[in-house]
Protein backbone atom coordinates (compact mmCIF):
# COMPACT_ATOMS: atom_id res chain seq x y z
CA UNK A 1 0.00 0.00 0.00
CA UNK A 2 1.39 3.43 -0.97
CA UNK A 3 0.89 6.10 1.66
CA UNK A 4 1.00 9.76 0.68
CA UNK A 5 2.07 12.22 3.34
CA UNK A 6 -0.18 15.26 3.04
CA UNK A 7 0.70 17.33 6.09
CA UNK A 8 3.13 17.55 8.97
CA UNK A 9 2.65 19.65 12.06
CA UNK A 10 3.36 19.96 15.75
CA UNK A 11 0.50 19.13 18.07
CA UNK A 12 0.32 21.84 20.70
CA UNK A 13 -0.29 19.69 23.73
CA UNK A 14 1.67 18.68 26.77
CA UNK A 15 3.63 15.93 25.00
CA UNK A 16 4.30 18.08 21.88
CA UNK A 17 4.04 15.00 19.64
CA UNK A 18 4.82 15.37 15.95
CA UNK A 19 1.56 14.92 14.08
CA UNK A 20 1.22 13.48 10.56
CA UNK A 21 -1.68 12.84 8.25
CA UNK A 22 -1.62 10.11 5.60
CA UNK A 23 -3.76 9.48 2.59
CA UNK A 24 -4.39 6.21 0.74
CA UNK A 25 -7.06 4.80 -1.52
CA UNK A 26 -9.51 4.44 1.35
CA UNK A 27 -9.22 7.88 2.86
CA UNK A 28 -7.12 10.03 5.16
CA UNK A 29 -5.52 8.67 8.33
CA UNK A 30 -3.48 10.14 11.14
CA UNK A 31 -0.43 9.10 13.10
CA UNK A 32 1.77 10.63 15.77
CA UNK A 33 5.45 10.42 16.60
CA UNK A 34 5.61 9.19 20.17
CA UNK A 35 8.80 9.45 22.24
CA UNK A 36 9.60 5.85 21.29
CA UNK A 37 8.98 6.27 17.54
CA UNK A 38 6.17 6.49 15.00
CA UNK A 39 2.74 5.21 15.91
CA UNK A 40 1.70 4.32 12.37
CA UNK A 41 -1.91 4.70 11.29
CA UNK A 42 -4.07 1.87 12.47
CA UNK A 43 -4.93 1.26 8.83
CA UNK A 44 -1.37 0.00 8.22
CA UNK A 45 -1.28 -2.47 11.13
CA UNK A 46 -4.95 -2.72 12.12
CA UNK A 47 -6.53 -4.84 14.74
CA UNK A 48 -7.29 -8.03 12.84
CA UNK A 49 -10.91 -8.81 12.17
CA UNK A 50 -12.28 -12.31 12.76
CA UNK A 51 -12.42 -13.30 9.05
CA UNK A 52 -8.71 -12.54 8.72
CA UNK A 53 -7.93 -14.72 11.73
CA UNK A 54 -9.85 -17.49 10.01
CA UNK A 55 -7.76 -17.06 6.87
CA UNK A 56 -4.52 -17.30 8.85
CA UNK A 57 -5.73 -20.34 10.73
CA UNK A 58 -6.85 -21.98 7.49
CA UNK A 59 -3.50 -21.40 5.76
CA UNK A 60 -1.61 -22.73 8.78
CA UNK A 61 -3.87 -25.77 8.91
CA UNK A 62 -3.33 -26.51 5.23
CA UNK A 63 0.43 -26.30 5.72
CA UNK A 64 0.24 -28.64 8.70
CA UNK A 65 -1.92 -31.16 6.85
CA UNK A 66 0.55 -31.18 3.96
CA UNK A 67 3.29 -32.19 6.39
CA UNK A 68 1.38 -34.62 8.59
CA UNK A 69 -1.07 -36.22 6.19
CA UNK A 70 1.08 -35.86 3.10
CA UNK A 71 4.83 -36.08 3.34
CA UNK A 72 4.75 -37.96 6.65
CA UNK A 73 1.90 -40.46 6.75
CA UNK A 74 1.48 -40.95 3.00
CA UNK A 75 4.83 -40.57 1.26
CA UNK A 76 7.16 -41.52 4.07
CA UNK A 77 5.30 -44.35 5.81
CA UNK A 78 2.82 -45.44 3.13
CA UNK A 79 0.22 -45.84 5.87
CA UNK A 80 -2.55 -45.36 3.31
CA UNK A 81 -2.97 -44.86 -0.43
CA UNK A 82 -4.22 -41.70 -2.09
CA UNK A 83 -5.76 -41.02 -5.47
CA UNK A 84 -4.27 -38.38 -7.75
CA UNK A 85 -6.52 -35.45 -6.69
CA UNK A 86 -5.63 -35.95 -3.02
CA UNK A 87 -1.92 -36.34 -3.79
CA UNK A 88 -2.00 -33.03 -5.69
CA UNK A 89 -3.80 -31.33 -2.78
CA UNK A 90 -1.24 -32.72 -0.34
CA UNK A 91 1.64 -31.55 -2.54
CA UNK A 92 0.21 -28.01 -2.64
CA UNK A 93 -0.46 -28.01 1.11
CA UNK A 94 3.05 -29.24 1.80
CA UNK A 95 4.41 -26.43 -0.39
CA UNK A 96 2.62 -23.94 1.89
CA UNK A 97 4.69 -25.29 4.80
CA UNK A 98 7.86 -24.16 3.01
CA UNK A 99 10.07 -27.06 4.06
CA UNK A 100 12.49 -29.20 2.00
CA UNK A 101 11.60 -31.13 -1.12
CA UNK A 102 9.33 -34.12 -0.55
CA UNK A 103 12.20 -36.40 -1.60
CA UNK A 104 14.62 -34.95 0.97
CA UNK A 105 12.00 -34.95 3.73
CA UNK A 106 11.07 -38.59 3.14
CA UNK A 107 14.69 -39.74 2.93
CA UNK A 108 15.67 -38.01 6.17
CA UNK A 109 12.60 -39.29 7.99
CA UNK A 110 13.09 -42.87 6.87
CA UNK A 111 16.70 -42.66 8.08
CA UNK A 112 15.42 -41.25 11.37
CA UNK A 113 13.10 -44.20 11.95
CA UNK A 114 15.61 -46.85 10.92
CA UNK A 115 18.52 -45.42 12.94
CA UNK A 116 16.71 -43.42 15.62
CA UNK A 117 18.91 -41.83 18.29
CA UNK A 118 22.18 -42.96 16.69
CA UNK A 119 24.79 -41.09 14.63
CA UNK A 120 22.80 -42.18 11.59
CA UNK A 121 19.76 -40.21 12.77
CA UNK A 122 19.62 -36.75 11.10
CA UNK A 123 18.15 -35.17 14.27
CA UNK A 124 19.50 -37.44 16.99
CA UNK A 125 17.78 -36.32 20.20
CA UNK A 126 20.66 -37.69 22.29
CA UNK A 127 22.59 -34.61 21.13
CA UNK A 128 20.17 -32.36 22.99
CA UNK A 129 16.93 -30.47 22.51
CA UNK A 130 18.31 -27.62 20.41
CA UNK A 131 20.14 -29.95 18.04
CA UNK A 132 17.07 -32.16 17.54
CA UNK A 133 14.83 -29.11 17.16
CA UNK A 134 16.69 -26.96 14.65
CA UNK A 135 20.47 -27.39 15.05
CA UNK A 136 20.59 -30.38 12.72
CA UNK A 137 19.43 -28.12 9.89
CA UNK A 138 22.28 -25.68 10.53
CA UNK A 139 25.16 -28.13 10.73
CA UNK A 140 26.74 -30.65 8.39
CA UNK A 141 25.25 -34.10 8.65
CA UNK A 142 27.20 -36.71 10.55
CA UNK A 143 29.19 -38.93 8.11
CA UNK A 144 27.26 -41.94 9.38
CA UNK A 145 23.98 -40.24 8.52
CA UNK A 146 25.16 -39.59 4.97
CA UNK A 147 26.31 -43.20 4.68
CA UNK A 148 23.00 -44.58 5.93
CA UNK A 149 21.05 -42.24 3.67
CA UNK A 150 22.52 -43.93 0.61
CA UNK A 151 21.05 -47.24 1.77
CA UNK A 152 17.44 -46.05 2.06
CA UNK A 153 15.04 -47.37 -0.58
CA UNK A 154 13.46 -44.37 -2.33
CA UNK A 155 12.20 -46.15 -5.45
CA UNK A 156 8.55 -45.48 -4.61
CA UNK A 157 9.23 -41.75 -4.29
CA UNK A 158 11.24 -41.57 -7.50
CA UNK A 159 8.40 -43.25 -9.39
CA UNK A 160 5.67 -40.92 -8.09
CA UNK A 161 4.93 -38.25 -10.76
CA UNK A 162 3.45 -35.84 -8.19
CA UNK A 163 6.62 -35.97 -6.10
CA UNK A 164 8.79 -35.56 -9.17
CA UNK A 165 6.77 -32.52 -10.29
CA UNK A 166 7.31 -30.96 -6.88
CA UNK A 167 11.03 -31.76 -7.00
CA UNK A 168 11.50 -30.17 -10.43
CA UNK A 169 9.50 -27.06 -9.52
CA UNK A 170 10.50 -26.84 -5.86
CA UNK A 171 11.68 -23.22 -5.74
CA UNK A 172 8.71 -21.89 -7.70
CA UNK A 173 6.17 -23.83 -5.63
CA UNK A 174 7.74 -22.78 -2.34
CA UNK A 175 7.72 -19.11 -3.30
CA UNK A 176 4.20 -19.26 -4.71
CA UNK A 177 2.43 -21.34 -2.06
CA UNK A 178 4.41 -20.43 1.05
CA UNK A 179 4.86 -16.69 0.54
CA UNK A 180 3.17 -15.08 -2.49
CA UNK A 181 -0.36 -16.52 -2.38
CA UNK A 182 -0.72 -16.45 1.45
CA UNK A 183 0.21 -12.76 1.34
CA UNK A 184 -1.81 -11.81 -1.74
CA UNK A 185 -5.13 -13.55 -0.97
CA UNK A 186 -5.89 -11.95 2.46
CA UNK A 187 -4.84 -8.55 1.10
CA UNK A 188 -6.77 -8.71 -2.18
CA UNK A 189 -9.88 -10.67 -1.20
CA UNK A 190 -10.36 -10.09 2.54
CA UNK A 191 -9.44 -6.45 3.05
CA UNK A 192 -6.24 -7.11 4.99
CA UNK A 193 -3.49 -4.53 4.66
CA UNK A 194 -0.53 -5.68 2.61
CA UNK A 195 1.98 -5.15 5.41
CA UNK A 196 -0.10 -7.07 7.94
CA UNK A 197 -0.76 -9.86 5.46
CA UNK A 198 2.94 -10.12 4.60
CA UNK A 199 4.05 -10.03 8.23
CA UNK A 200 1.46 -12.50 9.55
CA UNK A 201 1.95 -15.04 6.76
CA UNK A 202 5.63 -14.82 5.87
CA UNK A 203 6.90 -14.42 9.41
CA UNK A 204 4.44 -15.39 12.13
CA UNK A 205 2.62 -18.26 10.41
CA UNK A 206 5.74 -19.60 8.70
CA UNK A 207 7.90 -19.55 11.83
CA UNK A 208 5.18 -21.14 13.97
CA UNK A 209 4.57 -23.83 11.35
CA UNK A 210 8.24 -24.77 11.23
CA UNK A 211 8.57 -24.91 15.00
CA UNK A 212 5.43 -27.03 15.41
CA UNK A 213 6.98 -29.60 13.07
CA UNK A 214 10.37 -29.44 14.78
CA UNK A 215 8.79 -30.06 18.19
CA UNK A 216 8.03 -33.61 17.05
CA UNK A 217 11.77 -34.21 16.61
CA UNK A 218 12.74 -32.54 19.87
CA UNK A 219 10.08 -32.38 22.58
CA UNK A 220 8.31 -35.58 21.53
CA UNK A 221 11.63 -37.43 21.73
CA UNK A 222 12.54 -36.13 25.17
CA UNK A 223 9.40 -35.48 27.22
CA UNK A 224 6.50 -37.80 27.89
CA UNK A 225 5.61 -41.36 28.85
CA UNK A 226 6.29 -44.63 27.01
CA UNK A 227 3.22 -46.87 27.23
CA UNK A 228 4.10 -48.91 24.13
CA UNK A 229 7.88 -49.24 24.33
CA UNK A 230 9.83 -48.06 27.34
CA UNK A 231 13.24 -48.65 25.76
CA UNK A 232 13.05 -45.97 23.08
CA UNK A 233 13.19 -42.18 23.37
CA UNK A 234 10.03 -41.20 21.44
CA UNK A 235 7.27 -40.39 23.91
CA UNK A 236 3.57 -39.61 24.10
CA UNK A 237 3.32 -35.82 24.25
CA UNK A 238 -0.18 -34.35 24.21
CA UNK A 239 0.96 -30.72 23.83
CA UNK A 240 2.95 -31.57 20.71
CA UNK A 241 -0.05 -33.48 19.36
CA UNK A 242 -2.25 -30.41 19.68
CA UNK A 243 0.08 -28.04 17.81
CA UNK A 244 1.34 -30.67 15.32
CA UNK A 245 -2.12 -31.93 14.36
CA UNK A 246 -1.77 -35.36 15.96
CA UNK A 247 1.94 -36.09 15.53
CA UNK A 248 2.85 -36.05 19.22
CA UNK A 249 1.76 -39.60 20.07
CA UNK A 250 5.30 -40.50 19.24
CA UNK A 251 5.97 -43.58 21.32
CA UNK A 252 3.10 -45.31 19.57
CA UNK A 253 4.18 -43.98 16.19
CA UNK A 254 7.71 -45.36 16.46
CA UNK A 255 6.31 -48.78 17.34
CA UNK A 256 3.59 -48.76 14.67
CA UNK A 257 4.86 -46.25 12.07
CA UNK A 258 2.55 -47.68 9.41
CA UNK A 259 -0.67 -46.83 11.29
CA UNK A 260 -2.40 -44.06 9.32
CA UNK A 261 -3.65 -42.51 12.58
CA UNK A 262 -0.12 -42.25 14.08
CA UNK A 263 -1.87 -42.86 17.41
CA UNK A 264 -3.99 -45.41 19.23
CA UNK A 265 -6.03 -43.24 21.58
CA UNK A 266 -7.37 -39.70 21.54
CA UNK A 267 -10.07 -38.04 19.52
CA UNK A 268 -10.02 -35.74 16.51
CA UNK A 269 -9.33 -32.68 18.69
CA UNK A 270 -5.80 -33.96 19.33
CA UNK A 271 -5.39 -35.65 15.94
CA UNK A 272 -6.86 -33.33 13.32
CA UNK A 273 -4.91 -35.08 10.57
CA UNK A 274 -6.78 -38.32 11.18
CA UNK A 275 -10.09 -36.47 10.92
CA UNK A 276 -9.26 -35.20 7.44
CA UNK A 277 -7.91 -38.57 6.31
CA UNK A 278 -11.17 -40.15 7.44
CA UNK A 279 -13.10 -37.51 5.49
CA UNK A 280 -11.11 -38.21 2.33
CA UNK A 281 -11.56 -41.92 2.95
CA UNK A 282 -15.34 -41.51 2.90
CA UNK A 283 -15.22 -39.93 -0.56
CA UNK A 284 -12.78 -42.57 -1.80
CA UNK A 285 -9.71 -40.38 -2.27
CA UNK A 286 -7.84 -42.08 0.61
CA UNK A 287 -8.01 -45.86 0.82
CA UNK A 288 -6.25 -48.95 2.20
CA UNK A 289 -5.80 -47.18 5.53
CA UNK A 290 -3.51 -49.37 7.63
CA UNK A 291 -3.77 -49.91 11.37
CA UNK A 292 -2.80 -52.71 13.76
CA UNK A 293 -5.30 -55.00 15.41
CA UNK A 294 -6.38 -54.21 18.95
CA UNK A 295 -4.92 -57.53 20.06
CA UNK A 296 -1.49 -56.69 18.64
CA UNK A 297 -1.51 -53.32 20.39
CA UNK A 298 -2.60 -54.92 23.67
CA UNK A 299 0.14 -57.56 23.56
CA UNK A 300 2.73 -54.88 22.73
CA UNK A 301 1.63 -52.79 25.71
CA UNK A 302 1.81 -55.73 28.08
CA UNK A 303 5.22 -56.86 26.88
CA UNK A 304 7.11 -53.63 26.32
CA UNK A 305 5.18 -50.72 27.86
CA UNK A 306 6.19 -48.72 30.92
CA UNK A 307 2.87 -49.28 32.65
CA UNK A 308 1.42 -45.85 31.96
CA UNK A 309 -1.12 -46.93 29.35
CA UNK A 310 -4.69 -46.54 30.48
CA UNK A 311 -5.21 -50.30 30.22
CA UNK A 312 -1.63 -51.42 30.88
CA UNK A 313 -0.56 -54.21 33.16
CA UNK A 314 3.16 -53.63 32.35
CA UNK A 315 6.37 -54.08 30.34
CA UNK A 316 12.51 -52.17 23.42
CA UNK A 317 11.01 -53.48 20.61
CA UNK A 318 11.77 -53.00 16.98
CA UNK A 319 9.20 -51.37 14.75
CA UNK A 320 6.41 -53.80 13.98
CA UNK A 321 6.65 -54.65 10.25
CA UNK A 322 3.86 -53.26 8.12
CA UNK A 323 1.49 -55.85 6.66
CA UNK A 324 2.16 -56.69 3.02
CA UNK A 325 0.07 -54.82 0.47
CA UNK A 326 -2.67 -56.93 -0.99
Amino acid sequence: MVLEEISVGITLNRSRHLHRRYKDGRGTHEGTLQPGGWNFPTDVFPKSEFPNHKVRFFVGGCAGFGVTGGVHRLWCHRSYKAKLPLRIILMCCYSIAGQNTIYDWVRDHRIHHKYSETDGDPHNANRGFLYAHVGWLMLRKHPECIKKGRLIDMSDIVSDPVVQFHHKNFVLMKLLFCFILPTFIPWYFFGETFLMSFFSQCFVRYVLSLNFTWLVNSAAHLYGNHPYDKRINPAENRAVSVVAMGEGWHNYHHVFPWDYKAAELGNYSVNVTTFWLDVFSKIGWAYDLKQPSKDLVRRTIEKYGDGTHITARIGHMEEVPAPADS
